[in-house]
Parts: C-alpha cells; structure tokens; sequence
C-alpha cells in the first residue's frame, strides 16, 4: 500500500463523502475554519480536545470530520505560529522579550520550568485569543466560495448522463391466437 492510496483512504475518500453528504456550504466552511483556529493553538496535544469540546457543544452546527480533518491539516501551521503569538502577546500585555534558548526548552523538558517560561507560555495564549476571532472570520469568509464551488460541483448531474431524460413509452406485445 503506497502513500497515494493511503491518503486517498484516509482523506480524500472521506472528504468527499462528507461533501456528497448534503451537508451545507456554510456548515463546512464554519467547521473548516474552526478546526484551522483550534488547530492553531499554540500548546501543541492539546487542538483535538479542543475540537472535541467544540463538537460537544456545538453538536449539529457544526460537522465533526471536517473540523478533525482541519485540525490535522494546522499541525504544521501550529508549530510555525507558536513565535509570533508569544511575539503578539508579549506586545498586547507590554511584557519583556522572552529569549528563545535551548536552555529553555530544556527546562521545559525536565520540569524545572521558571516563572519566566510560564509567563511566556501566557503570553503566547493571549497572542492566540486575540488573534483568533480574526483568523477564524477571514477563514470562514475565504472557505465559503470554496465550498459552495465543491458542493455544487459534486453534487450536479453528470453533463452526459447514461439514462435518457424523459422516459420512453412502454411497448407492448400482444400475442396472438393461432
């Protein structure tokens, strides 16, 4: 099994049974986008339980794979942001420029974790909660089209469908007496 086919099972096949499903252009670009600005929060293993909570609450609002297929896809995403959310919060909360060393990580890794590093860590959450009512708007504003473009797409007729239109008359065969 080669990874096209992996990823056709495990994502394309599914999205596009999502997208067949019936479900409404604003219902996946709503979830899309919720699952990118979960996905993005700068505390990594915590996005899918955040997702969970968001399916939790907003049960029919919103559609489950989607959102879990979005967050999967932020991953990447996450980890190139985790900077400039510290960077932002450190700017909305006028707290000294934290210095990214390797010591730090490793205080991180051993526990030995300083009030410096918490503060930071804060910092970088509050660069999240400030940035993410925007990043949410512009994703589900940009995702609609798209949607709209791929439900109406894979929900159309074919253009040279198989069965005729209109239905042909019955013909019917009598049998005769000999």
């Amino acid at each position: 099994m080669g990874f096209s086919n992996w990823f056709r099972q495990n994502f394309t096949d599914p999205f596009l049974l999502v997208l067949r499903g019936g479900a409404e252009p604003k219902q996946l670009s709503f979830s899309a986008a919720l699952g990118i600005t979960l996905g993005v929060f700068p505390i990594c293993g915590v996005t899918v339980f955040l997702c969970g909570i968001a399916v939790a609450m907003l049960e029919s609002r919103i559609n489950a794979p989607i959102i879990l297929l979005a967050n999967g896809i932020a991953t990447p995403i996450e980890l190139s942001l985790i900077v400039p959310f510290l960077r932002f919060g450190e700017f909305i909360s006028g707290s000294p420029h934290f210095s990214l060393t390797s010591d730090a990580l490793k205080k991180v890794i051993t526990g030995q974790a300083s009030t410096e590093l918490l503060l930071s860590i804060a910092n970088a959450l509050l660069g999240w909660l400030a940035a993410s009512p925007f990043i949410l708007a512009s994703l589900y504003l940009t995702l609609i089209p798209c949607f709209k473009l791929l439900v109406n797409k894979l929900n159309s007729p074919p253009s040279s469908p198989k069965m005729p239109l209109q239905p042909r008359p019955e013909v019917g065969l009598r049998v005769r007496d000999i």
